[in-house]
């Protein structure tokens, strides 16, 4: 499968990951997104940037239970739950922003 910005085709799995992390940028995740017809604002950015740091530092996508308690810590308590993530990304934080962020299927999720 493939995703198409700007004229330039990008390989994805089933699912709709990026199968090259290294050829992410910010306009393939809104694609993505919009794909799902779910577009992005500033506070989706403030999460999918938080993973893309995670995964830098970490090299691994976070569970929700992981991620949950991360950006309770870095972005604050109002922001570290639950409820505020699946308002963002209803079909899973960590699955559903990973997807956008261009990082691998979190491990767990199924």
């Amino acid at each position: 499968m493939a995703i198409e910005v700007d004229g330039q085709s990008y390989e994805t799995d089933e699912e709709g990951y990026l199968e090259d992390l290294n050829q992410w940028r910010p306009e393939l995740g809104s694609a993505m997104a919009l794909a799902d017809g779910a577009p992005l604002d500033e506070n989706h950015w403030e999460v999918i940037n938080f993973l893309r740091e995670y995964y830098e530092e970490y090299q691994i996508a976070p569970a929700v239970r992981v991620l949950t308690k991360a950006i309770g810590k870095k972005l604050g308590k109002d922001k570290g739950t639950s409820k505020y993530l699946y308002e963002l990304f209803p079909y899973g934080p960590a699955k559903q922003a990973c997807k956008y962020a261009g990082l691998p299927k979190p491990t767990g999720c199924v």
